[in-house]
């Protein structure tokens, strides 16, 4: 993922569900879209929530691709206090993040893996961590929303969307694919202003 909308929120659009940190905590949760979904940008509405509490973040991606921070910034998220782990090789997400949530230190864990897959055994770890420690595991991935998840380990599988209402205003979705709490019963929806630069 290398795009950020910058997380303005301006007024709720359809509030049908709250999109909050308390909903991920202890969940291995996957957002999936494509490179230029709304995924970015209601990740870091969580991670917005999470900083006002006082409470890490980690995030974890390959090298070459990242957020843009002066996006993050613009939307409130204190850059200083967010762990960005960046890695040469994508298998090596996972295992980072693993040691991430081992630690108990974090409210969230990111992991921006793009197309890469996470082993069964290590999917099986990371959810009992997190679990056990009360983080939010939150993969983003890179594909449309009728492909498979990550795995059956996934707690809640939500595809990221966004289109613009109007001018840099824009309505940013999540629709859930799979939620092992409530069921697959819920969407989300904000509208949002975009950063200077987004098109």
């Amino acid at each position: 993922m290398v795009s950020f909308s910058s997380a303005q929120k301006i007024r709720p659009a359809i509030p049908l569900a709250p999109w909050t940190i308390d909903e991920v905590a202890g969940r291995f949760v996957e957002i999936s879209g494509g490179a230029a979904s709304a995924a970015l940008t209601l990740t870091f509405t969580l991670i917005g929530q999470a900083q006002a509490r006082g409470e890490p973040v980690g995030w974890v991606t390959l090298a070459d691709s990242s957020f843009y921070p002066p996006d993050a910034a613009q939307g409130g998220i204190d850059l200083a206090a967010l762990v960005v782990i960046r890695l040469a090789r994508a298998d090596a997400i996972a295992r980072a993040g693993e040691k991430l949530l081992r630690s108990g230190g974090f409210a969230i864990v990111v992991l921006d893996l793009g197309g890469a897959d996470i082993p069964m055994p290590l999917q099986t770890r990371l959810t009992g961590l997190a679990h056990h420690h009360h983080s939010a595991l939150i993969c983003l991935t890179e594909k449309n929303h009728g492909a498979f998840s990550l795995g059956s380990l996934v707690s809640l599988r939500v595809h990221a969307e966004k289109k613009r209402v109007e001018g840099n205003r824009f309505a940013c979705a999540l629709r859930v694919l799979k939620d092992k709490r409530r069921g697959p019963t819920w969407n989300y929806e904000d509208i949002y202003s975009g950063p200077a630069g987004l098109c």
